[in-house]
């Protein structure tokens, strides 16, 4: 999915929602656990309760690697499951020397080895250009870098100082040597918003994937007034206040209904922005 095409999913569901997928099997509605593969029904339902108002989709990595072989089963179904008109990210955050990060870029951009084919993947940049080149390759996909990210422990390196400036900000401004805003995006935690206004002067046209509304407490009004440029720019991840919305036989609907809530929300900023 090219940037415009993005844009224009966008606009046309007035949403910016990316509905993350990290989907624990403990916490699976008890009427589901006898079903032949419970993540991929689980996951069917709430993707086809919230298509209506999401644009992306993102399924984190680690909560099917857990599983074993089951759990790259239950991840195939899912990609398969989720509209083509919708933008998938593999939440994976990887990172390596050239030749294994080939390997994880082939993972997830290339089906016929693998039988994955996300639009993108979370990538580590703390190795360097040679680590992320690799995932760059494939094209019309994108990486999308680890900046500023909203667990706690960010404080320990990520904002740390290089010189005159915070590391965070090192990374943004060199990683744009690698590749333009047609290729790559930054995860920018939502509780980070107070950084997005600095951080939209240094990469004015990129997209920010943004986790942490909902649950972990960041505030979509602050996040989109910070965030938002003239292609709106923003993918805002929601994962447990929607997967979990419900524990029980209503669980899609309650789902829906969340989904439903932020779209709504999304909606507003999105019009204010076309005023202004």
């Amino acid at each position: 999915m090219t940037a415009s095409e993005l844009y224009s999913a966008i606009v046309a569901k007035k949403s910016y929602l990316c509905v993350g997928l990290d989907t624990d099997r403990r916490r699976i509605p008890a009427h589901l656990q006898h079903e032949p593969d419970p993540v991929a029904a689980f996951n069917r339902q709430i993707i086809e309760a919230t298509a209506d108002y999401a644009v992306a989709y993102k399924p984190n990595i680690a909560f099917y690697e857990a599983q074993g072989p089951r759990g790259w089963e239950s991840l195939q179904r899912t990609l398969e499951y989720i509209p083509k008109n919708c933008f998938t990210i593999a939440d994976a955050k990887r990172g390596d020397i050239g030749n294994t990060s080939g390997l994880y870029a082939r993972t997830f951009f290339d089906p016929a080895s693998s039988g994955l084919d996300f639009d993108a993947v979370t990538v580590a940049p703390y190795m360097g250009k040679d680590s992320v080149e690799p995932f760059l390759e494939f094209p019309n996909k994108w990486v999308i870098l680890l900046v500023l990210t909203s667990n706690t422990g960010s404080a320990d390196f990520q904002q740390l100082s290089v010189g005159d400036e915070k590391l965070y900000k090192r990374v943004l401004k060199t990683s744009q040597t690698w590749a333009g805003a047609d290729r790559m995006m930054y995860v920018v935690g939502a509780t980070q918003a107070d950084q997005l206004a600095h951080i939209r002067t240094i990469i004015p046209d990129h997209f920010l994937l943004v986790p942490g509304v909902g649950a972990q407490g960041g505030s979509l009004a602050e996040v989109s007034r910070y965030g938002l440029n003239d292609q709106c720019g923003l993918l805002v991840n929601a994962s447990r206040s929607i997967l979990y919305a419900s524990g029980g036989t209503d669980f899609a609907q309650k789902a829906a209904e969340e989904a439903r809530t932020l779209q709504r929300e999304m909606a507003t900023y999105l019009e204010l922005r076309v005023k202004s």
